[in-house]
This record gives C-alpha cells, sequence and structure tokens, in this order.
C-alpha cells in the first residue's frame, strides 16, 4: 500500500494538517447550513448539497442566489461554472491517483481546492495520494456534519434572518477573495466585474449578474492564455 512507503511522521504530517483544514472547514459549513435553510431549503435539501455537490463556493453561490429571489436555474448555472475549475484540478491530480473504477469515482468526487493542493504539495506520489485521501475523508466528513448542525440551529430560531444571515453569502464571498487582491491585475478584475455586475442588476432576475459576471471572466482567462 501507498502509506506503507510514508514514514510515520510524514503520515503524522499530513493527518494534522487535514485535520486542521477538515476543523475550520466544518466550522465553515455551519455557516452553510444555516444561510441555507434561511434560503428556503429543507433540511434534507440543505444536506444534500453538502453531500451531492460537496464544493463550498458553488453551495454558497446557489442558496446566496435563491435566497436573494432568484431562480434555481441561476443559482445551478452559477454553481456548475464556478465548480468547473475542479476538472482542471482532476487532470492535474490524475497522474497522483492513478485509480480506476470505484475509486476512481469516489476520487473525482473529492477533488476541491483543499485536496488538490494537500495532494500536489508532497514530495512523492504515494505521500500525495495519502495527503489526498486523508484530507478528503477528513473534510467530506466535517463539512457535512457541519452543515447538517447548521441547518438544525436555525430551526430552533423562528426567523434565521434576524441574525443578519442573509449577509453572509457577500461576506464569504469576500473572504474568499481578499487574499487575491494583492496584485494589481487581480484588483483590476475584481473591480471591473464589480461594475458590469451594478449595470447588469436593474435589468435581469437576481443571480443572473453573477452569472454574466463568471462567464465574462472566464472568457478573458481563455484569450489570455492563448495571448
Amino acid at each position: 500500500m501507498d502509506s506503507a512507503r510514508i514514514s510515520t511522521q510524514a503520515r503524522r504530517g499530513v493527518v494534522r494538517d487535514a485535520l486542521g483544514i477538515a476543523i475550520a472547514s466544518g466550522a465553515y459549513a455551519v455557516s452553510f447550513g444555516a444561510i441555507s435553510t434561511a434560503a428556503g431549503l429543507s433540511l434534507l435539501q440543505t444536506c444534500a448539497l453538502s453531500v451531492l455537490m460537496f464544493t463550498g463556493a458553488s453551495q454558497f453561490a446557489l442558496v446566496g442566489i435563491v435566497g436573494a429571489g432568484g431562480s434555481v436555474w441561476a443559482g445551478a448555472a452559477t454553481a456548475a461554472l464556478l465548480g468547473s475549475r475542479n476538472a482542471l484540478y482532476g487532470v492535474r491530480l490524475s497522474s497522483i491517483l492513478d485509480r480506476s473504477g470505484l475509486r476512481r469515482l469516489l476520487a473525482a468526487h473529492l477533488v476541491i481546492d483543499e485536496t488538490t493542493a494537500m495532494a500536489i504539495a508532497r514530495e512523492s506520489p504515494a505521500e500525495g495520494r495519502f495527503a489526498f485521501w486523508a484530507t478528503g475523508a477528513a473534510l467530506f466528513s466535517l463539512w457535512n456534519l457541519g452543515t447538517l448542525v447548521g441547518a438544525l440551529a436555525t430551526d430552533l430560531v423562528p426567523d434565521p434572518k434576524v441574525f443578519g444571515l442573509d449577509a453572509a453569502p457577500p461576506a464569504a464571498f469576500l473572504a474568499l477573495l481578499a487574499p487575491q487582491l494583492r496584485a494589481r491585475e487581480p484588483m483590476a478584475i475584481a473591480l471591473a466585474a464589480g461594475v458590469v455586475a451594478l449595470a447588469c442588476l436593474p435589468f435581469v432576475p437576481a443571480g443572473i449578474p453573477l452569472l454574466i459576471v463568471a462567464l465574462i471572466v472566464a472568457l478573458f482567462g481563455v484569450l489570455r492564455s492563448r495571448a
């Protein structure tokens, strides 16, 4: 097995890092569970999103759009577009994981930002595989547990919006975006995206401005890669 070729110290380091990431994500998932039910999704729908979609940014996008009055289709389209980056991660990880059959399908479901970062940061393919599976298992478990806790908590509150949970999706996106705005180009792209979204806002249904901006940014990325 891969783990047999990894030192005990390396395994402990991976497990420690994986648990640290999973605990932080689990706490974040509590807010997702609360926001999702506050947006009108049922407990079952909220938990199903975390089990079946399992990619935080896409989940927040979907419930944020639905909670703002947008259509489910607009939310789903935006979530799919945001989640498409995981396909690129899969291409990078294919040489490390080297799996087929059902394990390949399971691995594909666990391909997200954190598992990819943990896998490619290791010195050997064996360590990368161990880091991927350890991080994926820990994250999936605590993300879904956090979602359930958050969703159940809102059942105890008559109106969850009194706690300002409707403001949490944009706040979450700002938190994800902030570390990327230290260079001029990302800052310029973010500002331009904001201008486009504000310009579209009066003319299209809720959720569509975000989808328009995502498509424009994706097109910009493709054109820039060919330049």
